[in-house]
């Protein structure tokens, strides 16, 4: 699973650097994120491209899992 670490970075970065991690790998792609709206965000992204994405709280934001 790759894990793209994606904590403190201010929008689009995130979405971006999830973008970037789908194309590479064709696996799940763990994103961590800060921000409830990053989460919000990546998540969308990952449905709008025919991907399943969960996500869960974390000590320091939220890991967003897309499947």
């Amino acid at each position: 699973m790759r894990i793209v670490d994606a904590r403190g970075l201010s929008c689009p970065e995130p979405v971006m650097l999830t973008e970037d991690a789908l194309k590479e790998v064709k696996g799940p792609v763990k994103v961590l994120v800060t921000e409830p709206h990053q989460r919000m965000n990546v998540e969308k992204y990952a449905k709008d491209h025919g991907r399943k994405a969960a996500s869960e709280e974390t000590e320091d934001g939220f890991a967003v899992v897309i499947e």
